[in-house]
């Protein structure tokens, strides 16, 4: 468990008229943090980030018409991001700066037609830098992005609400995109309600800062040359019933949600066991994602939810013999979910209980000379429970998380010699921490 340091300060400000709203904020972060071995050996390999941020926006919203919704407003916020990082001998940096501005339009012309428009403008430069095998790589860039967008609503009565937008943008390093969308709720009756989303998105991939904990292995970082920005249609279907049964009300909720990316950048782990390699899609990659869910109150101040989601996502990766099409690695195949609530009638007393199903997946591929884990991993159970005492203005707590111990075994790989070729600290696919057990108290102040 690393040790950390951290200061957050934050402060806000209103100003707020008949029709004029103004908010201000500014925010400032900074980080210290250290894992790997004790200091206490010789020569311990440790991993070590320093983290300093600052940000600050306004929001300024007048209201034109109050009666029609009409109103326009004006966001704008900045940030510096700095990380200073060092995993054992290898120096990763990055710098960040960040602008956005946004002017909003929205009118509602009557309770059923309802419109909104705006511009943006988007500023990102990075500073980015990674030293490895003693050579210093240069992942600078600086990206602009202004771009437009309108959005139509159709309310009847909300029983049906259809909502289609589109926007356009242009990238000054990817060229221009439009993105399209459309929302749709129907409730059909009081105890069925059915939503429906279909759209695009795009999103510039920030390779080193999205999976900088790669950096804890012994892997190399191969960058191919000109990443795509990604691509992807997303579609979505939502169910939720609401089934009077015994006096109380049964909550079922079912959703399915479709990826299709025409765009990726591939992470791949697979086809060279010392190395992770990043390159442009050239097959398919798709995500689908399942969940049913159930609430239902069994008797006064108790309450029992189940959960139950299955991943299939897959990609094709390149390999000496073509494309493979192969499971996103170190992702569970399922998740399951049950959680119990009690509180006594005179809420004194109050009981929770929750365990988490996580089901197996595959293994990135392990080096077929001298494999040193499985192809696979298996499922596992994580169970926390926590004992709530309510006084009046006051309550006293005692938990514990994953309070049977269970541990993934051997999470790192080869952490005897953390400086040879066949170290891995990223092969973690379940708990690496066991039973904790914590007692807090909890005062509550009542607002003005």
């Amino acid at each position: 468990m690393p040790l950390k340091e951290q200061v957050n300060l934050m402060n806000r400000w209103y100003h707020i008229t008949n029709k004029y709203v103004a908010q201000y904020g500014a925010r400032y972060l900074h980080e210290n943090r250290t894992g790997g071995q004790l200091t206490k050996l010789p020569d311990p390999y440790q991993i070590k980030f320093r983290t300093n941020r600052v940000e600050g926006y306004t929001k300024q919203a007048y209201i034109i018409d109050p009666d029609k919704v009409e109103s326009a407003a004006l966001i704008l916020s900045g940030s510096y991001h700095e990380q200073q990082s060092m995993y054992d001998r290898t120096p990763y940096n990055v710098y960040q700066n960040n602008v956005y501005a946004s002017l909003l339009y929205e009118k509602e012309f009557t309770p059923m037609h309802s419109l909104s428009t705006g511009l943006s403008l988007n500023y990102d430069g990075f500073n980015e830098n990674l030293v490895q095998s003693a050579q210093r790589q240069l992942y600078d860039r600086t990206e602009v992005v202004p771009g437009a967008y309108v959005q139509y609503t159709l309310n009847l009565n909300d029983k049906l609400i259809l909502l289609t937008g589109i926007r356009a943008d242009y990238s000054s390093l990817y060229d221009f995109f439009v993105t399209p969308r459309v929302h749709l709720k129907y409730n059909p009756t009081e105890w069925l309600h059915v939503r429906a989303s279909a759209g695009k998105g795009f999103r510039t991939p920030n390779v080193l800062a999205e999976n900088n904990y790669l950096l804890s292995s012994s892997r190399k970082m191969k960058i191919a040359d000109n990443l795509d920005q990604e691509e992807a249609w997303n579609t979505g279907v939502n169910l939720s019933f609401y089934i009077p049964l015994f006096g109380k009300e049964l909550t079922l909720n079912g959703e399915w949600y479709y990826t299709n990316f025409l765009k990726q950048v591939v992470v791949d782990m697979d086809s060279d066991p010392h190395a992770v390699r990043f390159y442009n899609l050239a097959g398919k990659s798709y995500s689908n994602s399942y969940q049913v869910e159930a609430t239902y109150p069994f008797f006064r101040g108790f309450t029992l939810t189940a959960a139950y989601r299955y991943t299939d996502a897959q990609t094709d990766y390149n390999t000496a013999e073509g494309l493979k099409r192969l499971k996103k690695p170190l992702l569970n195949d399922y998740k399951g979910l049950i959680t119990a609530s009690y509180q006594t009638p005179l809420k004194k007393w109050q009981f929770d209980l929750t365990g988490q199903f996580n089901g197996g997946g595959r293994m990135p591929t392990p080096d077929k000379a001298s494999p040193l884990w499985n192809n696979t991993f298996e499922s596992h159970q994580v169970w926390n429970a926590q004992v709530t005492k309510y006084f009046r203005k006051w309550s006293v707590y005692v938990g514990s998380e994953n309070m049977f111990n269970y541990t993934q075994p051997n999470p790192v790989i080869d952490a005897a010699t953390p400086r040879s070729g066949n170290f891995d600290g990223t092969m973690v696919w379940g708990p690496v921490h066991g039973r904790k057990i914590y007692i807090g108290l909890r005062f509550n102040i009542q607002r003005l």
